[in-house]
């Protein structure tokens, strides 16, 4: 490890909100920061909220004793309660803010986590909407910033919010250069709070029977925040989302070594029918371009009229590169948007051209699956979520 790397800490549980964890974790990993996942449980593999299967790097309890530059807890219930109630994650937290080190919370955990044990007194710190009354009554000063800097802590609201605390963690680890490249990768949204919107030519009605069944393919080297965000907030919209794995494993390493775990394996759903198939990005989008299996069901898909997407590298590598572009405006992400045949569109975050949705990169991931839940349900409910997620 380089003398200049920041070591930080992120404890899971079982109900930890996935999107905020897996967000986190690869921001900050992309910053340049040594991550450490931690569970709490008795094991390294936890079931997060929506029912997102996560796998630590170690357990809390063998690591009790290190130091580190950064403690930053993710919510979700129950996990935010599981970590206000672990006494070994409490010790270690009260002892960084003794040593003036780096302490940070989102979601319901600046609350229950630092507020309950006492470290928010007099101190400026946000949250979830619903738990701001559980932080004032913390004696601390509850305000509505989408992320709040106090000192050495850091607070911030809820899964829309999680990468701009995240480059802000960034920011206090390396400095404002570092953060903003990162950010710059990441496309991070330019109007944050706003309404979404995204760029829809040849509209067409989205249909299903009784609930959206939606495919969503991992593979090695996806990006996870674009892959957690599609089952994240479509399965908060109550679509059946299957996770399904390319290969022979069930657990995937992404793209900034987050361990996610599919469903199934794709070999499982292959001769299934789906009203959309929407792929992550990262370099696993080759992976998906090399799987046969997957292509003929995109083909498929397509031949049948069917919805299908993807985000960043995706639409490139495996829309254009099968002919799933043909006739179609799409955008994809920058480092690779020279290679679509269309380019007319490559500066839009979310493009719908008829049955087919395309986007850009982690920092679009939440518009792109609004916009997906829109298709489905209507703006109506889409906005509600994006409300509650505080995109």
């Amino acid at each position: 490890m380089a003398p200049s790397t920041k070591t930080v800490l992120i404890p899971i549980a079982h109900g930890t909100e996935p999107l905020e964890a897996v967000a986190m974790i690869t921001t900050l990993r992309r910053g340049g920061a040594d991550v450490t996942v931690a569970s709490v449980e008795t094991q390294v593999g936890v079931d997060a909220c929506h029912g997102i299967k996560m796998v630590a790097d170690t357990l809390l309890s063998d690591i009790t004793d290190s130091i580190f530059d950064l403690i930053v807890l993710p919510g979700g219930l129950p996990g935010g309660e599981t970590l206000k109630n672990c006494k070994p994650l409490e010790n270690m937290v009260k002892k960084q803010d003794t040593d003036g080190r780096l302490n940070a919370a989102i979601c319901c955990a600046p609350a229950l986590a630092l507020g309950t044990w006492g470290l928010l007194q007099g101190k400026k710190a946000t949250g979830y909407p619903v738990f701001m009354e559980k932080l004032a009554s913390t004696c601390a000063t509850a305000v509505e910033s989408r992320v709040q800097i106090d000192g050495r802590i850091v607070t911030s609201r809820g899964p829309g919010t999680t990468i701009e605390f995240s480059i802000t963690l960034v920011e206090q680890l390396y400095g404002k250069e570092k953060a903003d490249e990162v950010s710059s990768i990441l496309l991070v949204r330019p109007n944050p709070g706003e309404e979404y919107t995204f760029t829809e030519l040849n509209k067409t009605e989205w249909l299903f029977e009784d609930t959206p069944q939606i495919l969503v393919p991992i593979a090695e080297d996806s990006e996870e925040t674009e892959a957690i965000a599609l089952v994240d907030i479509l399965r908060r919209a109550k679509a059946n989302v299957v996770i399904a794995a390319i290969g022979n494993s069930l657990e995937v390493v992404g793209s900034c070594e987050a361990k996610l775990v599919a469903d199934v394996l794709l070999d499982e759903v292959a001769e299934k029918s789906f009203d959309l198939i929407v792929l992550p990005g990262g370099n696993g989008a080759q992976r998906f371009a090399s799987c046969e299996k997957l292509v003929n069901m995109l083909n498929k898909q397509a031949e049948a009229n069917k919805p299908y997407g993807g985000i960043c590298k995706s639409p490139v590598y495996v829309f254009e590169h099968n002919g799933l572009l043909k006739d179609k405006k799409a955008t994809t992400h920058p480092r690779v948007s020279n290679e679509l045949s269309d380019q007319s569109h490559i500066d839009h975050r979310v493009v719908v051209d008829g049955n087919v949705i395309t986007s850009r990169a982690p920092g679009t991931a939440m518009e792109f699956s609004l916009a997906i839940v829109e298709k489905f349900y209507g703006r109506e409910k889409a906005l509600q979520l994006a409300k509650a997620t505080l995109v």
